[in-house]
């Protein structure tokens, strides 16, 4: 550790304690504290994420072209080292280091307010980026929200593959069933300029103050890239607006949350109104679809492939999540009269 930290010669670091910190699955994180600093260090995990100096690429470029006064919360990006490198490599592994916020993460909200919050801080970010040249911008995950590739993927590998279970027949096909969804999605990707993105707008990527009442900082930035305003909207929907987080079983009451719906839309709106274009506008209709798509194609096509790409605690886990995000899916595209009656209140008026 001491190794490490000696490579950041803006602190001494002469005495310094260190521990584990925070619940991340991909990179190992400790927090560091040196007198009265506080400092949080990452192993970067380079086996997820392959091209570290497209990531490092990215965040010198939104560094270097937006101005970080102008945000309302804090976007904490690496420290450069002593050799003007955001990652730090020591005996063959890869390392970053971050300014410590104060403040707490959540998992799920737990009232309307929170979910109107992280839409707006994420709709803010959106704003804000409009300056930098998104054609700069590399491809740290190539495709990574490309549902028409995702889907043309899960039926090569369908052809593969000998489905064992009803189960397994009825998921797929749902999902190849999709194709209205696939063409109005590729009718979107003609028209919709490239922004830039977030790509993983859960809501414990935002911490929130301590009561709270406002986000102090967005985080987890490995995967700015340009994109589309439909992906960051969209993906909130899918991971907030859920009445069940991705992992659960409990079928019957797996459903969007309209009131949840609402409320996202409301805070994304505010932050991105004076930016977005009719067809963006139009978009973010379709946002909660596209994104939960994604991920149930995601999820199905590496259970097909026996879980070589997601992390699960049973054989059948990747199953379960493609069903889980089968129902939502359902009940987004059963929903879709009242959702453009909410989509019309707001983006309309």
């Amino acid at each position: 550790m001491a190794e490490i930290l000696a490579k950041y010669t803006f602190n001494s670091f002469e005495t310094f304690e260190y521990s584990p910190f925070g619940s991340g699955l991909i990179h190992g994180t400790y927090l560091i504290e040196s007198g009265s600093s506080k400092y949080v260090l990452q192993e970067f995990n380079n086996t997820v994420f392959q091209f570290p100096e497209r990531i490092s690429h990215n965040q010198r470029l939104v560094k270097s072209q937006g101005n970080e006064t102008f945000l309302p919360f804090q976007l904490p990006l690496p420290l450069v080292n002593s050799e003007n490198n955001l990652i730090t490599s020591v005996n063959g592994r890869l390392f970053r280091l971050f300014d410590f916020v104060n403040g707490q993460t959540i998992q799920e909200i737990t009232d309307l307010n929170q979910a109107y919050i992280a839409a707006e801080a994420y709709g803010a970010f959106a704003e804000w980026g409009k300056n930098v040249e998104t054609s700069q911008l590399q491809e740290c995950i190539p495709d990574f929200h490309r549902l028409d590739l995702r889907f043309a993927r899960l039926q090569e590998v369908a052809n593969e593959k000998h489905l064992r279970s009803a189960e397994e027949r009825e998921i797929l096909d749902f999902y190849l069933g999709q194709k209205d969804l696939i063409n109005a999605y590729k009718r979107n990707q003609s028209v919709l300029p490239l922004r830039l993105t977030h790509n993983d707008t859960k809501i414990n990527n935002l911490i929130f103050s301590q009561d709270l009442s406002k986000v102090e900082a967005l985080i987890d930035l490995d995967t700015l890239m340009s994109g589309y305003l439909m992906y960051d909207f969209g993906d909130l929907v899918r991971t907030v607006a859920c009445s069940r987080a991705e992992t659960s079983q409990k079928w019957e009451k797996i459903r969007l949350e309209i009131t949840v719906f609402e409320q996202l839309l409301l805070g994304y709106w505010k932050g991105v109104k004076n930016l977005a274009s009719k067809e963006e506008t139009e978009s973010l209709l379709l946002a909660g679809e596209v994104m939960t798509c994604i991920m149930g194609l995601r999820f199905f096509t590496d259970h097909l492939q026996g879980n070589v790409y997601y992390k699960v605690a049973y054989p059948e886990q990747n199953l379960h999540r493609a069903k889980n995000q089968m129902l939502l899916l359902k009940s987004l595209q059963e929903k879709k009269p009242e959702l453009e009656q909410i989509w019309k209140s707001i983006t309309l008026t």
